[in-house]
């Protein structure tokens, strides 16, 4: 008795996952509004043919933009041209901004130099002095990893504010 249990028991999660297919069908109505249903048609939907259904695992890629379309455009540009309505800056109002946007900058970048630097005294070329909280060695150990992530986490801000100084017009 309990082993027949046993064998449907271990059968029913197969079965649950197996596809069901049905037949589908692609009608049109006299207004001619199509629907897909799994019924021949009905009294109103007489114009009905079998569709071929497959599993679809993937979402289709996008059609291609025409070629004559991506060439009429200039090289390196993503989107037209701005509108006529777009609002404009006057030369001087954007060399302003310019120089306000490179102080900003160069004010973070000297913050997290010094930062770095604090951090780079205190890590002691890998080698930090233990505090008195730190009787557990696997406390000294985790402060060494988190000041060498954020040794690695100030040089890559000062990497990145470097290129964005250099990117800023003069």
């Amino acid at each position: 008795m309990l082993r027949p249990l046993r064998v449907v028991v271990a059968l029913v999660p197969l079965l649950a996952g197996a596809p069901v297919l049905a037949d589908m069908y692609r009608c049109e109505n006299a207004a001619g509004v199509i629907e897909y249903n799994n019924a021949t048609g009905s009294a109103s939907n007489k114009n009905c043919r079998k569709v071929e259904v497959q599993p679809m695992n993937t979402i289709p890629a996008p059609a291609p933009k025409p070629a004559a379309a991506a060439a009429s455009r200039p090289v390196g540009s993503t989107a037209a041209a701005s509108p006529s309505s777009f609002p404009k800056v006057d030369s001087s109002a954007q060399k302003a901004r310019d120089n306000d946007r490179r102080r900003i900058l160069e004010d973070e970048l000297r913050k997290e130099r010094d930062k770095l630097a604090e951090l780079k005294k205190e890590f002691n070329n890998g080698e930090p002095e233990r505090r008195g909280d730190e009787r557990n060695y696997q406390k000294y150990l985790d402060r060494l990893q988190k000041l060498k992530e954020d040794i690695g986490r100030a040089e890559g801000n000062v990497g990145t504010l470097e290129r964005e100084i250099g990117s800023v017009k003069e």
